[in-house]
This record gives C-alpha cells, sequence and structure tokens, in this order.
C-alpha cells in the first residue's frame, strides 16, 4: 500500500501539471499562430479562449462522472481526448483544426477535481490533504512552467514544435494514468444530467465569450449587454434544473453552504485579481521601449518573468500545508490574499526596471500558490468523500470565470488609457489596473475573514 502510495502521488502531480501546461499553451504562441496560419491576432487569441471554454464546460461533467464508478475510464478516455487533440495541433493542417486540437486539449482541465478524488479516496487522510493541496498548486503554476518552454521552442523550431511537447507530455500523461489510477469505490453511482449539463454549458460558452471579447464592450455595448442578460438567465435556469434534478450536475444544495459559497467567492474574486495581475506584467514587460515605458523583451525572455510566479508559487503551496495545523484554512485564504494585493501595490509603485517585476511576479505566485493550497481545505472540510470531485469541478469552473474575467478587465482599462491613434496604452494605465486588482484582492480578503469568523472552534480537517 505505501509503495503504490509512493507511485500514485506523483502520478497525479504530473498529471495536473501536464493538462495545466498544456492548456497553457496558446498564451505565449498567439502571435507566432497569427504569422504562420496567415491570420488576425484576434482569430489567433482563440487558440487560447477555445481551450478555457472547453475546459469550463467538461469540468463539471467530469467532475460527475468521476464521482462515479467509473472515474478511472473517464481519466483514461479523456486523456485520449486530449492527445488526439494535441496530435492535432501538430500535424500540418489548416487552422479550423488547430482550433479543434486546441478544444481538445482544454477538456484535460477538467481533469484537476478528479485528480483530487482520487487522492482522497486512496490516500490516508492526514497525506491526502497535502497532496490535493499539491494537486492545486500545480493546476496554476502549470502554465508558468509551460510559457517559457513553448516560447523557446517556437524560436528554434517554429509553432509545430512547440505543440510538439504537448504532444509527448500528454501521451506520457496517458501513458502514466493507465499505470497508476486505481478503480473507483465500490457502491458509487454518478449520472449526469444531461438537460443541465447542457444548459450549464451555454452559460458558460457566453460568459467566457464576453471575458474573452473586451471590444465587444467598448464597440457594441447593445450586443455584449443582451448576451450578458440571457447568460444569466441560463444560469437561473440551470440553478433551478439542478435543484429539481435527483441526479444533480452539481449539488447546489451543497453549494450553498457558507463555507462552500464563501469559498467560491472568494476564488471569483481573487481570480479576477491574480490573473489581471499576471496579464499586466507580462504585457508591460513585452510593450517595446518606443511606448515610453516597458522592456521590450521577445516572447522566450518575458516567459523567464514567470519563473519566479512558479518557483515562489510551489513553495506557497508546499508551506500551507504545514501552516494549516496552527492556522485555519479562511485565515490562509486570508493571508494570502493580501500576499497577491501587495504584489499589485509593488506593481504600482515601481516598475521602471525588470528585476522590480521579477519581484512583483514572485510576490504574485507565492500569494496565488498559498491561496490555491488552502482553497480545497475550506471547501472539503463539509464534503462528502464520494462528492470531492463534484464540489471542486464546481470551485474549478468559478476560477476558470474569475480567471478569464480577469483578463477581460485588464484589456477593458488598458483599452480605456490608449489614446487616439497610440498603439499602446498610458503608463498611467496600468497604475489604474493594478488598484482595482488591489480592490479585488481587498474584497477577497474580507470575504475570507468572514469565513473564518463563522468557525472560530473548528479544526482543519
Amino acid at each position: 500500500m505505501r509503495s503504490e502510495a509512493r507511485l500514485l502521488v506523483p502520478a497525479l502531480t504530473f498529471i495536473a501539471l501536464t493538462v495545466a501546461a498544456v492548456a497553457s499553451l496558446g498564451t505565449p504562441l498567439i502571435t507566432s499562430v497569427a504569422t504562420s496560419f496567415h491570420v488576425s491576432l484576434d482569430s489567433a487569441q482563440w487558440t487560447l479562449t477555445v481551450a478555457l471554454l472547453s475546459g469550463a464546460v467538461a469540468t463539471p461533467v467530469l467532475g460527475r462522472l468521476g464521482a462515479g464508478p467509473h472515474r478511472r475510464a473517464t481519466i483514461l478516455v479523456t486523456l485520449a481526448v486530449v492527445v488526439t487533440g494535441s496530435a492535432l495541433t501538430v500535424l500540418p493542417l489548416p487552422f479550423a483544426w488547430l482550433l479543434a486540437g486546441r478544444a481538445a486539449q482544454g477538456v484535460g482541465l477538467g481533469l484537476t477535481a478528479l485528480m483530487m478524488g482520487v487522492a482522497r479516496d486512496h490516500l490516508p487522510e492526514e497525506r491526502s490533504a497535502a497532496v490535493i493541496a499539491l494537486i492545486s498548486v500545480v493546476s496554476i503554476i502549470g502554465a508558468g512552467v509551460g510559457y517559457p518552454l513553448a516560447a523557446l521552442l517556437v524560436e528554434l523550431g517554429g509553432v509545430r514544435a512547440a505543440y510538439g511537447l504537448g504532444l509527448v507530455v500528454t501521451a506520457a500523461a496517458l501513458l502514466t494514468a493507465w499505470r497508476s489510477i486505481p478503480e473507483a469505490p465500490e457502491g458509487r453511482s454518478a449520472r449526469v444530467n444531461v438537460k443541465g449539463a447542457v444548459v450549464l454549458a451555454a452559460a458558460l460558452v457566453l460568459v467566457l465569450f464576453l471575458a474573452g471579447e473586451p471590444s465587444l464592450w467598448s464597440r457594441h455595448l447593445a450586443v455584449a449587454v443582451g448576451f450578458a442578460v440571457v447568460a444569466a438567465v441560463l444560469l437561473c435556469v440551470w440553478v433551478v434544473i439542478e435543484l429539481r434534478s435527483t441526479t444533480p450536475l452539481v449539488d447546489v444544495r451543497a453549494v450553498r453552504h457558507p463555507a462552500v459559497a464563501g469559498a467560491n467567492l472568494a476564488m471569483f474574486v481573487g481570480g479576477i485579481g491574480m490573473y489581471l495581475l499576471l496579464t499586466l506584467i507580462t504585457r508591460y514587460a513585452q510593450t517595446p521601449h518606443g511606448a515610453g515605458y516597458g522592456f521590450g523583451l521577445t516572447t522566450f525572455v518575458a516567459g523567464l518573468v514567470l519563473i519566479p510566479f512558479s518557483a515562489l508559487g510551489f513553495v506557497g503551496g508546499k508551506l500551507t500545508p504545514r501552516v494549516r495545523t496552527r492556522i485555519v484554512d479562511p485565515l490562509l485564504l486570508a493571508g494570502s490574499a493580501v500576499v497577491v494585493g501587495g504584489g499589485f501595490a509593488l506593481f504600482a509603485a515601481a516598475r521602471s526596471d525588470l528585476a522590480e517585476l521579477f519581484v512583483a511576479m514572485g510576490v504574485l505566485g507565492f500569494g496565488v500558490g498559498g491561496f490555491s493550497a488552502a482553497m480545497p481545505g475550506v471547501i472539503l472540510a463539509v464534503t462528502p468523500k464520494s462528492e470531492t470531485s463534484s464540489a471542486m469541478s464546481f470551485n474549478y469552473v468559478v476560477r476558470s470565470v474569475g480567471y478569464s474575467l480577469g483578463s477581460a478587465v485588464g484589456g477593458l482599462i488598458l483599452a480605456a488609457g490608449t489614446g487616439p491613434g497610440h498603439l499602446f496604452p498610458d503608463d498611467s494605465a496600468y497604475t489604474t489596473a493594478a488598484l482595482v486588482g488591489i480592490g479585488a484582492m481587498a474584497i477577497t480578503t474580507l470575504t475570507s475573514l468572514a469565513l473564518a469568523r463563522r468557525r472560530p472552534s473548528e479544526a482543519n480537517p
């Protein structure tokens, strides 16, 4: 059993890291895709957006399937889909096939919650808590790992070489899962509420489309508002369907538990802030000197700016389980949100030197690592083992929406700060965006503190 556990932990971590890194490959390749396929930058942006969309749609469905008796089969089939998508991104096919491949790769984002379910079912309780925290962290820092590697491969061998990395690691993840993932415990049953899945998918597609197209709000406000209203109505219809269903896609009643609802609210607002700062720093670093600021970094060198994010994110995630013995998870969330807010403050006050961007990115990573490691503890403390995958899947959908909105908010603020006839925003627009981020992290901190006050006498699970 101990030998199996030793093999299981690295397998779960590797799979979670792989699907996160592969889904993020679209970020550093957008310009290269536009050049290689002779499409606009807006069209190339969809190589990232479509992966986030498919991941958000697939996550709750996979979470429900992962709560049933066929979890192992679900994991293997999903990874097979990701490998197939990775092959489509490498083959010399038209742009539409590349988008199809990226959509298939994005489906893998739904596996993170299933990895947590496996850990909770097959590891001792004290061990599983630390492993679940680690899985949560690597699902975040995977973007920081994939970005510089993909950028380097683009410079060495072109965009197909970068996507080739995705094919290699996803094939390795499939082999790892086939050899290491055990069957789910007996007695589990899970049926997918198809009607609820379709309605939720439609709502999420609209929400993430609106978040991924910030120009729609500035150029066609009425259309954007109309889509937003339709998305809100669909979400309300989905809640009604879930409440009436005997086999809900997500246990909405459990989501209404104060601890779960508060944690998801903190994840949503915090996700907006975290991704906003990540977007601001990487964009600022690549802005050419001619704009009056920025460093004009190449894609690869800009990717290196993410190394402090990944390294300190891992450190923050590893420290969190040790601190959990003395501090309750909601307070860890609050403290991590304060750290991220500190990263915003550093970026707002000092960004004239490249080293200052590295420091701000490191602070962001440390805060995100701690936040990601503490989040599962808040939710799983009031969640049955059988519902681990479903509960965490919903949290990851919330996170995806928050991240997408964070990117959109950054784009809107910088667009508003771009003068007529100018290609780049004024430097002050970055300060404004940073102040908005500080506000988001303040809300996240207060929400987390409210969670801590609700359970002053409770210990961590």
